[in-house]
């Protein structure tokens, strides 16, 4: 199963066009498996609040680090609202081989919604060793391996240290386009080339991602 999450505020992204070609790909080579696509701007879950602090201090509290036994935390009608959220959020995270995440870099981190995500389906010592993760973004400057503003990014760095903190996976790929502000604003028009091939690359590398998934 592949379960692929969009987190771009725009409906025509290039993190959507980049998460979209991993996952036509994935789906040519992979005619008969499960796809599962969440639209996490379309519907966004909600930020976690008390009651899902408890369920969290209770399975780390007992001890609990099988995701089919986090039900066990549910003791009262508010912590049964918030497992609600959780559930299939979780469900479809646990069932997955492969997650495709199409995230841009929104000042110089993730979108909300995705952090948003992140946070209902996350609990204590959980581990998904063995689920490939592959993100997909888009970013407006140039932040990669020695660039003036690589110190800055806060979205494959958290993103990364996350999937190895939190899920016990180590070698995530991340691919995408950068320079994207270089098509509309005038002070970066003499990069809108750099933003081409960084787009070409991307799209070209995303396709064999997707078929080798």
């Amino acid at each position: 199963m592949l379960l692929h999450l969009d987190a771009s505020a725009r409906r025509s992204s290039f993190s959507r066009e980049v998460g979209d070609t991993v996952a036509a790909a994935w789906k040519l080579a992979n005619p008969d498996a499960v796809y599962v696509h969440r639209d996490l701007t379309l519907d966004p879950p909600p930020p976690i609040g008390e009651a899902w602090t408890e369920l969290c201090d209770y399975v780390l509290e007992h001890q609990i680090t099988d995701p089919a036994r986090y039900a066990e935390a549910v003791r009262t009608p508010e912590q049964a609202e918030a497992w609600a959220i959780v559930q299939p959020l979780l469900d479809e995270l646990v069932a997955a081989e492969a997650v495709l995440i199409a995230a841009p870099m929104y000042n110089f981190s993730i979108p909300a919604v995705l952090k948003a995500w992140i946070d209902q389906v996350t609990f204590p010592r959980m581990s998904l060793a063995g689920t490939k993760f592959v993100v997909a973004y888009a970013r407006g400057g140039a932040y990669g391996p020695g660039k003036p503003r690589e110190p800055f990014d806060h979205h494959e760095r958290y993103l990364r240290d996350f999937f190895a903190g939190h899920f016990a996976v180590e070698d995530a790929v991340f691919v995408g386009s950068e320079m994207v502000n270089a098509l509309i604003d005038p002070a970066l028009a003499g990069r809108r080339d750099e933003h081409e091939h960084s787009r070409a690359a991307a799209v070209a590398a995303a396709a064999t991602i997707g078929g080798s998934l």
